[in-house]
């Protein structure tokens, strides 16, 4: 991995080289997504079923667009036993995890008659998108179901991509199952985001998009968002990984090719103090890379967005960090504790030498799903506040808007609102019709 010294210019131009991989700058798809997307709106199943036919090689009907319960047996049957124990083991750690996110409703008295508080509701319905074919993740089936679940979205569904025969990734059945959600439907790409948007004669619509995938699928999320309600517009990973001189090289590295090997677009970054911690893992690094199996993957992320970055001091480091606001942080100082302190912008901090990043993709229970392309400024990862609404709730006595209720006239007066200022006004035998 390059080693480069840690300045102003070489931070601008690394955050200027990230940003490419934004969703943002993929506008040549566009066009496309927006004819699948008018296409299903105006053709429903017709369409879904063309495009599977033209991208997935797979042949469904209205008869086998949802998967039927013979299909989740079979996937019980295709996915080891110890995976399925492993998959039970992280779906209790995920839901305790978002147990403790559940808000509640709030109200609030005053002696004068007033009543206000907050109403919170869980959304109707929720479709979760899958990717299918050979990036199937049954762990980030088990993330978006789970919060859904905790909040109380009464239907969940699920659209993935089949394979040429029909079939969908057992994996995906199986950890779809274990959480008690069955609606499964057979369409991937811009056109299951149309389905799940608009909703067709098999496919009926949603309220909310949830779930990674491709470029097509993140623009159709994108374009559709408004109609319904998105998590957000996923973009490549990213790691970053904060060190000080205590910071076991081996362990830094070996955790930086883990996101790396993720596509050519992952974003693997050392930020360090240390120019023979910088050394050691650039060497470690090299060394790992050849004996893992998506060699070349990782290389080519290295090489277009892996960088070792080395700082002056350690507020120059953590500045650059919160610059960056990278998805997954890593914080391997003498006092991490200490450091997250300083930490403002990052998806998800992993704290210690032994809290590696995959620790959170599997098994930890917070959600990893995550604000990516310096999101984490002003996104969070995906939780149940995803999958629940607010409703202002307001009450007054005569009493207490007798109280307010010239200051409410004056203020709607200023405004021009002659028929705001009315609407209080009748309530008191009085009459405001105009600006006099």
């Amino acid at each position: 991995m390059r080693i480069i010294q840690l300045t102003e210019q070489s931070k601008n131009n690394i955050l200027e080289n990230l940003l490419k991989r934004s969703p943002n700058h993929y506008g040549q798809y566009q066009d496309t997504v927006n004819a699948i997307l008018e296409d299903v709106k105006k053709n429903g199943d017709k369409a879904v079923f063309s495009y599977t036919k033209k991208y997935d090689k797979a042949d469904i009907t209205a008869d086998t667009v949802r998967v039927a319960p013979e299909e989740i047996d079979e996937a019980y049957r295709n996915v080891e036993p110890d995976l399925i124990e492993i998959m039970k083991k992280s779906i209790a750690n995920i839901r305790s995890f978002h147990e403790k996110q559940v808000r509640n409703s709030w109200f609030h008295t005053r002696e004068d008659g007033v009543l206000l508080g907050q109403r919170i509701t869980p959304i109707a319905s929720a479709g979760v998108y899958v990717p299918g074919g050979k990036a199937a993740y049954p762990s980030s089936v088990l993330m978006n179901l789970i919060p859904a679940q905790v909040a109380g979205v009464k239907r969940i569904v699920i659209t993935t991509p089949p394979d040429a025969s029909g079939k969908v990734n057992p994996a995906t059945l199986v950890a779809a199952n274990l959480v008690g959600v069955e609606e499964v439907y057979k369409a991937g790409g811009a056109q299951a985001i149309a389905a799940l948007a608009y909703g067709t004669e098999s496919i009926p619509k949603v309220d909310k998009i949830a779930g990674p995938g491709n470029i097509f699928v993140a623009l159709a999320k994108k374009t559709v968002y408004g109609h319904v309600s998105i998590d957000s517009i996923a973009g490549p990973s990213e790691i970053l990984v904060l060190a000080d001189e205590t910071a076991n090289p081996r362990y830094v590295a070996a955790d930086l090719l883990s996101q790396a090997e993720h596509d050519e677009l992952a974003s693997a970054i050392l930020v360090t103090t240390s120019r023979e911690l910088a050394e050691q893992v650039s060497e470690q690094a090299e060394k790992l890379s050849r004996a893992l199996s998506r060699t070349d993957i990782i290389r080519r992320s290295l090489d277009n967005y892996g960088y070792i970055l080395l700082a002056d001091s350690m507020e120059a480091a953590i500045e650059t960090v919160n610059d960056i606001a990278s998805e997954h942080l890593e914080i391997l100082t003498r006092n991490p504790f200490d450091t997250m302190t300083r930490i403002t912008n990052a998806g998800a901090i992993f704290l210690g030498e032994y809290s590696s990043e995959p620790l959170g993709d599997y098994f930890a229970g917070p959600n990893h799903i995550l604000p990516t392309n310096g999101t984490a400024k002003f996104f969070s990862p995906l939780s149940v506040d995803d999958f629940i609404k607010k409703s202002s709730v307001i009450s007054y006595s005569r009493e207490a808007l007798e109280e307010a209720h010239e200051d409410i006239i004056r203020f709607a007066r200023a405004e021009h609102f002659t028929a705001h200022a009315n609407s209080i006004a009748v309530r008191f035998g009085k009459e405001v019709l105009d600006e006099d």
